[in-house]
C-alpha cells in the first residue's frame, strides 16, 4: 500500500507538524519513533533528525500529497495523535492537517469530526473520578 515515498512524505509531515508549534516533547517524539518504526526507517536516521528537528531550514512545509486517500486518512489520524500528545491541538497544527486534508481530497468534515472523537476522548481521560 505505501509506495517508498509515501513513507517517506509521511514520515516527513510529522515532522512538519511537530514543529508547527515551536517545541518538541518526549510524547511528540515517541509518537514519532513509533510511526518511523513502523514504516521501517532506522534508528540512526530518525534519532538524527529528531534531534536537529527545530533548527532545520531544509525541511520543507507545503502540503504533502500522498499516492491515495486511504494513507493520507491515516496519516490525518496519527498526525491528531501527535499533535494531542502534547494535550493541546493549536491553531498552526490544525490549519498544516488542513492543507493535508485539502491536498488529499478528503473532506473537511471529516477532520472535524476526528478532531471531536479526540476531544471527547481527552475530556473523558483527564477527568478526575468523584470519591
Amino acid at each position: 500500500m505505501f509506495t517508498l515515498l509515501d513513507k517517506s512524505e509521511y514520515l516527513k509531515g510529522l515532522l512538519i507538524l511537530a514543529r508547527r508549534n515551536n517545541s518538541l516533547d518526549e510524547k511528540e517524539k515517541l509518537v514519532i519513533r513509533n510511526v518511523a518504526n513502523r514504516l521501517g526507517f532506522s534508528k540512526d536516521f530518525y534519532e538524527d533528525t529528531l534531534k536537529y528537528l527545530l533548527g532545520n531550514k531544509y525541511i520543507t512545509e507545503e502540503p504533502i500529497k500522498f499516492s491515495n486517500p486511504a494513507i493520507a486518512r491515516l496519516f490525518v489520524k496519527d498526525g491528531l495523535e501527535l499533535a494531542y500528545s502534547d494535550n493541546e491541538l493549536c491553531e498552526r497544527e490544525l490549519n498544516w492537517l488542513k492543507s493535508i486534508v485539502n491536498e488529499n481530497h478528503l473532506e473537511v468534515d471529516w477532520l472535524m469530526e476526528n478532531i471531536s472523537q479526540y476531544e471527547k476522548f481527552r475530556e473523558n481521560y483527564t477527568k478526575v473520578p468523584v470519591k
